[in-house]
């Protein structure tokens, strides 16, 4: 087990009506289904994000690091919030477009096919934070965390601060997941998603494929070293991509109870494209980012009432919290997520 897993699922699936929220039911959107054939903010905004790191980028040699960095690092987190869209089906009805837009791989370690699987499956509400079934949980199974060593029960349990999880887990992210990959490259992962659900081979060859024009870019065109570009800009970014899910979940009996709402978030917040109000995000997978604020405003009791009122008023209460402050304990309170009612199915990711 590692702080990011792959593991067993089925795929998402409609709710029938009945299964919802009374008082959401009406709202629900269809599965991965943008509301229009293409929705023009979200096509912008995805080649606007490009053309300004191709912007930036090439003025490595002219501008000082310092002033290219930070732009670069926004524009790769702005990157990643738009492949978390476009997994949901967004900006057009066609998918094999939508993926088009997501493959060029700004961060370089992360293939988007495997993001968009690892996701969708996170989608799935009654599992959520269940430290198998769900790969974005950072929770363990009491057996596994006792078999841990000291060292590595050290570095999971610094990851649970949100100065741990920014510093160090910028990194420990993705290595686990390339040791992980690795392993089933080699074929010895025993987890029946990784070995069975997607050709893993195929998916990173076609990844690496992708990688190309973004290294002569970056080499032959704008003159930057790929450490330069790993250190000062993806690994920042990836910091930023985790503040954004350092306390989106936790373990509750309830399934909408794991899902929190960051309000107020005027800055990060479009830089997430407005998944900080989470549970939102949940309810609604298919709504796109920009009537997210409108939706909330309308539906903000219903919401905090159903998540049991796990509301954080910006990340800086987030950070007020839990900056050097545990988020909550690592091995699962129940073990496992137990099975939930049917009234507690999710709706469709």
């Amino acid at each position: 087990m590692t702080s990011y897993k792959i593991a067993p699922s089925t795929p998402p699936r409609d709710t029938p009506a009945a299964s919802r929220p009374a008082g959401a039911a009406e709202s629900a959107l269809p599965s991965g289904r943008p509301q229009v054939a293409i929705e023009m903010p979200t096509l912008l905004l995805i080649l606007a994000d490009y053309a300004a790191w191709l912007a930036v980028t090439a003025m490595y040699t002219r501008w000082p690091l310092i002033v290219v960095a930070p732009i670069a690092v926004v524009l790769v987190t702005l990157h990643s919030s738009l492949q978390h869209e476009i997994v949901h089906g967004h900006p057009t009805r066609w998918p094999g477009i939508n993926r088009l837009f997501a493959l060029v791989p700004l961060s370089l370690w992360l293939p988007y096919e495997r993001y968009h699987h690892t996701h969708r499956v996170h989608h799935i509400d009654r599992r959520l934070t269940d430290p198998l079934d769900d790969p974005e949980s950072y929770y363990w199974r009491p057996e596994d965390w006792a078999r841990l060593g000291p060292a590595s029960r050290f570095f999971h349990e610094v990851q649970q601060t949100l100065a741990g999880r920014v510093v160090i887990g910028s990194f420990w992210r993705i290595g686990m997941f390339l040791r992980d990959e690795a392993l089933a490259l080699l074929h010895r992962e025993k987890r029946t998603l990784v070995r069975n659900q997607q050709n893993v081979l195929g998916v990173w060859l076609e990844h690496l494929v992708w990688c190309v024009p973004v290294i002569v870019w970056l080499k032959l065109v704008c003159g930057m070293p790929l450490w330069v570009y790993f250190v000062a800009i993806v690994i920042p970014a990836n910091g930023l991509v985790l503040i954004r899910s350092f306390a989106e979940h936790r373990a509750r009996p309830a399934a909408r109870e794991r899902t929190a709402l960051v309000e107020r978030s005027w800055v990060l917040g479009p830089l997430f494209l407005f998944n900080n109000l989470h549970a939102l995000h949940h309810e609604t997978p298919a709504l796109p980012w920009y009537q997210y604020p409108a939706r909330y405003r309308v539906h903000r009791e219903r919401l905090i009432a159903e998540n049991g009122g796990l509301v954080y008023v910006t990340y800086f209460d987030v950070a007020r919290r839990f900056l050097f402050r545990r988020h909550d304990v690592l091995p699962h309170p129940t073990g496992r997520v137990p099975p939930a009612p049917e009234r507690e199915l999710p709706r469709a990711a």
